[in-house]
């Protein structure tokens, strides 16, 4: 039993493919295949159901896998333990990132670190939170940035900052004319919403405690991007609830048509993710105080998780 044949049993069960796993580890197909059935040999067992397409690991593959993962995460940390000695940070950190943060907190985080650490290769995608989840699980990505609490034992959370929602208001809304907003005041009915698997929709919808009147939108408008839900306001009607970040990139005009909750107001943890027994600690521990740095101090504060709370 060799680790490079715990490496080839890891990809093919993430990627559910003999040919997509022997890509990613960068060997002929025939090559991984040989390597697993000589595995499956010295054990004594069948690892997949060839049978099955995808392709899917048999009931012992599946634990057997598993204690692969964390002989190969253990494997790792002895690079890590190296990398400590010298002092330095190197090598390839993959971030998941949900949209409606993206935006507005990686452009000045991502310039700020290669700076700092030119030997680390950042691989950063946007995906909805059960997508990151999902990679963060498998191992195709190292960390997310996420909205939390998340409540899964097997993956770990480190909170970064706190932030809050504003509403935003076309100037036909009769929203417009208050100085502050409570929660009762919102009605869902003329409320531009991320479409489903964001879960920023669904933290807006539990903020939206009135229902309105009863009559629909003569369409819907299913987009995954905040930037998008505020252009809808500015060329149609209604409201859109926006994250605090956004407003840094808002206009004299735009900031014009922002309205703040009242207290309580709602907010939103954002923390980093990783799974349980994560790896490249270094790497993830300077990407938190690069992203620390850079978030407004009061963003920081512990209160706001109170307030959240008692939402």
């Amino acid at each position: 039993m060799t680790l490079v044949q715990l490496e080839y049993i890891v990809a093919v069960d993430t990627y559910r493919s003999f040919v997509t796993a022997a890509e990613k580890c960068f060997v002929t197909q025939p090559t991984l295949s040989m390597q697993i059935q000589k595995l499956e040999d010295t054990l004594g067992v069948k690892l997949f159901d060839r049978s099955k397409q995808p392709v899917i690991p048999t009931d012992i593959g599946q634990q057997v896998i598993e204690q692969a993962r964390v002989v190969l995460a253990e494997s790792s940390k002895l690079q890590e333990v190296i990398a400590q000695h010298k002092n330095e940070l190197a090598g390839e950190l993959k971030i998941g990132v949900i949209p409606t943060i993206a935006p507005y907190l990686l452009p000045k985080v991502i310039m700020s670190f290669t700076t700092r650490f030119p030997k680390v290769h950042l691989q950063i995608w946007e995906y909805t939170t059960e997508q990151i989840i999902n990679n963060l699980k498998v191992g195709l990505l190292d960390c997310g940035i996420l909205s939390t609490p998340l409540e899964d034992k097997s993956l770990q959370e480190i909170p970064l900052f706190y932030e809050d929602f504003v509403v935003y208001t076309s100037p036909s809304s009769k929203l417009v004319d208050k100085k502050t907003i409570s929660a009762e005041d919102i009605e869902i009915e003329e409320t531009w919403l991320l479409n489903e698997g964001h879960c920023m929709r669904n933290q807006v919808l539990n903020i939206c405690k009135k229902k309105g009147s009863g009559s629909v939108k003569s369409f819907e408008y299913n987009t995954g991007s905040v930037e998008t839900l505020k252009r809808m306001v500015d060329l149609n009607a209604g409201i859109t609830i926006l994250p605090e970040l956004s407003l840094a990139d808002l206009t004299d005009e735009q900031m014009s048509k922002v309205r703040h909750f009242k207290a309580p107001v709602p907010a939103r943890e954002i923390s980093l993710v990783t799974h349980r027994n994560f790896l490249k600690r270094g790497l993830i521990t300077s990407l938190k105080k690069e992203i620390m740095d850079i978030v407004p101090e009061e963003m920081l504060s512990n209160s706001r998780k109170t307030l959240m709370d008692t939402f």
